[in-house]
């Protein structure tokens, strides 16, 4: 009888401390609300962190959509174009001579009419049609696209040259309508800078050469005309030669 009530007590002993580890095991109502709103702190470098990156962002955003405007107003001819740098035409387009530049810049103010310093659609149809190659509105739009580096719609003095310099380097279409101003310019792109304007002169100097041998012949031939003209008028023409010439002047027909 003892051990069977001393087998009770341990029974409920065990019961009960199993009862009070699972009491306090699980959380009551009250606790779960409390614990669910218990979030982690953030710590204050992850915070600007974030802050700065954010601000970032927006900058970029805010910059591309600057630009996506200004090209927008670019190509509506609201805004210019900005301009980099000053333009050389004689060190950039080393390959042609001053007198070519020259000719070049002389032909794209005689087409600028409205003297802003740029050929529009307009001035460059009527240029295609002084030179006798009149273009569609398609193909003058399709030729300022071809050299038109800002997008503007329009040709700049520089990207007038790229024309030239393109024809030169063989970099044109050969029935395309730049290659026809190119070639109806009458401004002469064969040649290569200085070396070009050297082999021009020295040949130069060799037609002069032959010219004038030529004329120094035609001048004898003439001289010997007149002797024959004059001696005729004297009285030794033909039927005087056949009579015989006295032998003090048969010198004058060699």
């Amino acid at each position: 009888m003892a051990s069977e009530e001393l087998a009770r007590k341990l029974q409920r002993r065990l019961d009960t401390e199993q009862g009070s580890a699972a009491s306090a095991a699980a959380p009551t109502e009250e606790e779960v609300p409390a614990k669910c709103s218990e979030q982690p702190e953030t710590p204050e470098s992850e915070r600007a962190a974030t802050a700065g990156a954010d601000d970032n962002n927006a900058a970029a955003s805010s910059e591309l959509n600057a630009k996506l405007t200004r090209r927008l107003d670019i190509n509506d001819g609201i805004a210019a174009p900005k301009r980099s740098k000053v333009f050389n035409p004689y060190t950039e387009f080393k390959e042609f001579s001053r007198k070519q530049i020259k000719d070049m810049e002389a032909m794209f103010k005689r087409f600028d009419s409205g003297k802003d310093g740029f050929i529009d659609l307009m001035e460059l149809k009527l240029m295609m049609e002084k030179l006798g190659a009149p273009q569609t509105h398609l193909g003058l739009k399709n030729m300022i696209k071809e050299v038109d580096e800002d997008f503007d719609g329009k040709l700049s003095y520089r990207e007038f040259l790229l024309i030239f310099h393109k024809a030169a380097a063989g970099e044109l279409e050969e029935e395309s309508g730049l290659m026809a101003l190119a070639r109806l310019s009458e401004i002469d792109v064969s040649t290569e800078g200085v070396m070009g304007a050297k082999d021009f002169f020295e040949a130069k100097e060799v037609v002069l050469g032959l010219v004038s041998r030529l004329l120094i012949h035609q001048s004898v031939c003439d001289l010997h005309s007149y002797v024959l003209i004059l001696m005729d008028n004297m009285g030794f023409g033909l039927a005087g030669r056949s009579r015989g010439i006295p032998g003090n002047r048969k010198h004058l027909l060699l």
